[in-house]
C-alpha cells in the first residue's frame, strides 16, 4: 500500500495556505470598512480621511503583502529559484512602496492638524518597523539579487535574512494592534466598553491580524514546507563547495 504522507501533507499545506489568504484579505476588507463606513471614506486633502489611508496602507502593505513576500519560497517550491526570488523581492517592493504612502499620509495628515509627530509607542514602533524593512530589501536586493556578493556571503547572510523577514512581520503586527487600539480611544472613547459595532469590527480585525501572523509563522517554519533542494540549481553552484571548504547552500 502506497504511502499517503505526502499526499496529505501538500493537501494540509495547501488549506493552511489559503486559510492564511482569506484571513489576511479579510484584514484588509475590514480596515478599508472602518476607515470607509465608519470614518469617513479616504481622500488626500489633510483631513481625517487622509489618515484613513494610513490604516489601510499599513495593513496591506506591511502585513498581507509583507506575510505573502515570505510565503512565496514554499508555495512555488517547484519553481526555478531565480523566478522565486524576483517574485519575492518584487511584491516586497510593492509592500514598501504601499507602507510608504500609508507613512506620507499619517505624516501629513499630523502636519495639517498640527498633531505633534511620534510621540506614541505606535508610532515608534511602525517607524522603526519600517526603517527596518527598508533595510531588510536593500540586503536583500544587494546578497540575493544584484551580481557581486559570494555564495560564502549569501549562506552566511541568509538565516539572518530569514530571521529577520518573520521578525519584521510579528513587529509588524504588534504596531498594527498598538494602532488599532489607540484609534479606538481616539475615536469612541468612553463608548469602547458598550461594545459599540466600530469597536467590536476593530477588535475583530486584530484578531485576524495576529491569526494571519500565527498561520504564516507555522507555514514558514514547518521543516515539511521548506523548498526542496533542486539538483540543477546545486550543480550551477558546484564552485560553491570549494568557496566553503565542503559546505553546501542552505534552502530558504
Amino acid at each position: 500500500m502506497e504511502d499517503s504522507g505526502p499526499d496529505r501533507r501538500g493537501s494540509v499545506f495547501a488549506g493552511l495556505v489559503g486559510v492564511s489568504q482569506v484571513v489576511g484579505l479579510l484584514s484588509v476588507v475590514l480596515t478599508g470598512v472602518w476607515m470607509g463606513h465608519y470614518r469617513g471614506g479616504f481622500a488626500w486633502d489633510g483631513s481625517a480621511r487622509e489618515f484613513n489611508l494610513h490604516p489601510l496602507c499599513m495593513v496591506l502593505g506591511l502585513v498581507l503583502l509583507h506575510g505573502d513576500a515570505i510565503l512565496v519560497y514554499r508555495v512555488f517550491s517547484n519553481e526555478a529559484k531565480k523566478k522565486v526570488k524576483l517574485l519575492h523581492g518584487t511584491i516586497h517592493l510593492l509592500a514598501l512602496v504601499t507602507s510608504i504612502v500609508g507613512v506620507a499620509a499619517v505624516f501629513d495628515f499630523h502636519s495639517a492638524s498640527l498633531i505633534p509627530h511620534l510621540y506614541s509607542l505606535h508610532s515608534w514602533g511602525g517607524l522603526t518597523t519600517l526603517i527596518l524593512f527598508s533595510l531588510q530589501w536593500v540586503m536583500g536586493l544587494l546578497f540575493f539579487l544584484l551580481p557581486g556578493a559570494s555564495s560564502w556571503l549569501r549562506a552566511t547572510y541568509l538565516p539572518i535574512h530569514v530571521f529577520c523577514g518573520l521578525t519584521l512581520l510579528v513587529m509588524a503586527i504588534g504596531t498594527s494592534l498598538l494602532g488599532i487600539t489607540e484609534k479606538l480611544l481616539f475615536s469612541i472613547g468612553s463608548s469602547y466598553p458598550q461594545f459599540p459595532p466600530e469597536g467590536v469590527l476593530a477588535n475583530f480585525l486584530g484578531v485576524l491580524l495576529v491569526l494571519f501572523g500565527v498561520l504564516l509563522c507555522y507555514l514558514v517554519t514547518r521543516e515539511e514546507y521548506r523548498r526542496p533542494p533542486n539538483p540543477e540549481e546545486e550543480a550551477l553552484s558546484v564552485h560553491f563547495k570549494t568557496l566553503t571548504e565542503g559546505e553546501t547552500p542552505a534552502t530558504p
